[in-house]
């Protein structure tokens, strides 16, 4: 693992268990008990191994929430080799984790296209560009409104995004 995700695993790390932080309030929360939107912009990603081929990633989502805590959604991304991707899925979300009430975790999963010609090996059981995803996450409610998430993409890192409900 190189120094820049390392660094940024323990800043998440301590920011998430910071009394500080675990402490405040509940906010009146508009969502709660109901469905709804967000969307979702992932502005950055860190990879374990930083090769030559690895490119930005920009990721561009919009999620549906369930009140029984089930999502869907659809992500729009440019993977970590420059290729045009998409993740179609399904999962379920866990507000309330550890008893903190901005803190969440999410799991999802489903079908990934993008990943063609060399790099198809770099998705479980990918053919001609489709494969399975799954993607575990964490979050932390800013306001009720706003959000910032962190997801595993396999062995491959991390994506950090920012999330805006609706």
């Amino acid at each position: 693992m190189n120094r820049r995700a390392s660094a940024v695993g323990a800043s998440l790390l301590i920011a998430l268990s910071s009394s500080a932080v675990c402490a405040q309030e509940p906010e009146a929360d508009e969502f709660s008990g109901k469905p709804y939107w967000e969307a979702l912009i992932g502005p950055f990603a860190v990879h374990w191994s930083n090769g030559d081929e690895h490119k930005h990633v920009y990721l561009l989502g919009i999620e549906r929430a369930q009140a029984n805590g089930f999502i869907w959604g659809f992500s729009a991304f440019s993977n970590s080799f420059g290729q045009p991707s998409a993740y179609a899925y399904y999962g379920y979300r866990w507000d309330n984790l550890f008893g903190y009430s901005k803190l969440y975790a999410k799991l999802s999963g489903g079908i990934i296209y993008g990943y063609k010609g060399k790099y198809e090996d770099k998705v479980p059981f990918n053919h001609d560009g489709f494969g399975l995803g799954i993607i575990p996450a964490i979050g932390y409610r800013l306001t009720p409104k706003d959000a910032v998430q962190v997801g595993a993409l396999g062995t491959a890192g991390l994506i950090f995004t920012y999330n805006r409900r609706f």
